[in-house]
């Protein structure tokens, strides 16, 4: 019997039960395959793998019917009222997976200057790099050592910080937005495996995120118009049935996307980048002492009587909260001087 996976619901303060595709095979195949068949599990979690399963979900001539594409809609919940585009031009899967929403209008943002928000609709883990912090996590989710590829310079300034997980679900918006202004001044792709965001094999596969393929996008915050938080890391990890990851940078709605460059100055809450379909997960870093995380959310972590099966994986108190892209996930820290 699989244990559920239960989260907070941030705008209702309530525990939700997840339900996941697939949950039976994915949990039964990392725990059969992860010690016992290492060659089976690098073919399913290759390249063409995930391909194969995402051409079955989301581009099959059959699964695009107006009938199969209402039903998948229904099935993921999706509010079609947000949507930027009508619905009879999401008339695939692949089209609805890749909505865009209004999100000017449904995604509100805190302006305040030293608010740090989500960059994504995501379930949200935070954790801390220093020992002597309340939130104090490491080596579970992620090899530290390996997240951030052969940048040595990297790896040493955000060692002893603070880290967030966003783990998009397929039924949630795939655009991720700008957590911080800044400016963009390193940008890398770094090669990996495919492995699955649920809950089950990450815990039997301990550090999926830095094995992975992902993205890095270096933000210095601390120029004219940034946020001045430090540096901080984005680091956007491809997942099952993920192929790839779209870098479309939008300073209006979603008008002329540019891609990344060193040098370019984004800003804060503006779409950046587009998952193309499944499940994947975003992971910010944070310089030591510059972020202090929302209070409700450190507190959703270590809530009791939820049934999270990365507490009972980890054994420690790890709760996910629900939470909205461009939300308010953190504050800029008074406590240390700004500036360079």
């Amino acid at each position: 019997m699989i244990a559920p996976h239960q989260y907070n619901e941030r705008e209702t303060d309530s525990v939700r039960t997840e339900r996941f595709c697939g949950d039976r095979w994915l949990n039964f195949a990392y725990r059969a395959l992860w010690e016992d068949a290492a060659w089976l599990m690098k073919a399913l979690t290759s390249r063409r793998v995930t391909q194969v399963l995402g051409f079955f979900n989301y581009d099959r001539p059959f699964s695009s019917t107006q009938a199969a594409v209402a039903r998948f809609a229904r099935t993921l919940a999706v509010d079609l009222s947000e949507c930027l585009d009508t619905p009879d031009r999401l008339n695939t899967p692949r089209r609805l997976f890749q909505r865009r929403v209004r999100y000017w209008q449904v995604r509100p943002m805190n302006e305040d200057p030293r608010a740090i928000v989500s960059p994504a609709d995501a379930r949200l883990l935070i954790g801390s790099f220093a020992d002597d912090s309340s939130i104090f996590l490491k080596g579970k989710f992620f090899d530290y050592d390996e997240l951030l590829g052969d940048r040595p310079q990297w790896g040493r300034l955000f060692h002893h910080g603070d880290w967030a997980i966003f783990r998009l679900t397929p039924d949630k918006y795939h655009y991720n937005h700008c957590p911080v202004s800044g400016r963009v001044v390193d940008w890398y792709e770094i090669s990996g495996r495919y492995h699955s965001c649920n809950p089950g094999p990450v815990v039997v596969a301990a550090t999926p995120y830095s094995k992975n393929k992902r993205v890095v996008t270096i933000i210095d915050t601390e120029v004219p118009g940034g946020s001045r938080v430090g540096y901080v890391a984005m680091i956007e990890v491809v997942a099952l049935m993920i192929g790839q990851i779209d870098q479309c940078y939008s300073p209006v709605a979603y008008d002329n996307p540019k891609l990344m460059q060193v040098g370019m100055m984004i800003e804060k809450g503006c779409p950046k980048s587009l998952y193309r379909p499944g499940s994947s997960t975003d992971v910010l870093l944070f310089e030591p002492d510059r972020v202090v995380f929302s209070h409700d959310l450190v507190r959703n972590r270590f809530r009791q009587g939820v049934q999270s099966r990365f507490s009972q994986g980890f054994h420690r108190p790890l709760v996910e909260t629900d939470v909205k892209v461009r939300s308010t996930i953190g504050w800029r820290s008074e406590t240390v001087s700004h500036g360079r």
